[in-house]
């Protein structure tokens, strides 16, 4: 499987974002191959994630129509809510069992 670039790079990301994801993904790079250094990376940018969700961006959403349009609108347009996705258990042991040799081990019952 080939490896995709991290960047997220955007001409219109401000250039302070921009900044944030280029030291974030050379703070990946330096941990690739390192499953628990990149795992505290994780952690890390969920941990910034939460609580920029639960404080400033709580106390900035709209109060009127106008801004909540605009709000709707910019999800709508930018590819909805930002939401950090954990890794599912089955794949973490896919992965496990693919390494081993063994991956037939893995139960089919998907629930």
């Amino acid at each position: 499987m080939a490896e995709q670039p991290l960047s997220l790079f955007d001409e219109a990301m401000a250039e302070d974002l921009q900044a944030i994801a280029e030291a974030i993904e050379i703070a990946a790079m330096s941990r690739q191959g390192d499953g628990l250094a990149l795992l505290d990376l994780l952690r890390v940018l969920e941990q910034m994630h939460r609580q920029i969700r639960e404080s400033l961006f709580r106390d900035a959403l709209p109060t009127n129509r106008q801004r909540l349009y605009a709000l709707l609108k910019d999800i709508e347009m930018n590819g909805g809510w930002p939401h950090i996705q954990r890794m599912k258990l089955r794949l973490l042991l896919e992965k496990f069992f693919e390494v081993e040799g063994d991956i037939d081990a893995l139960p089919t019952d998907r629930h």
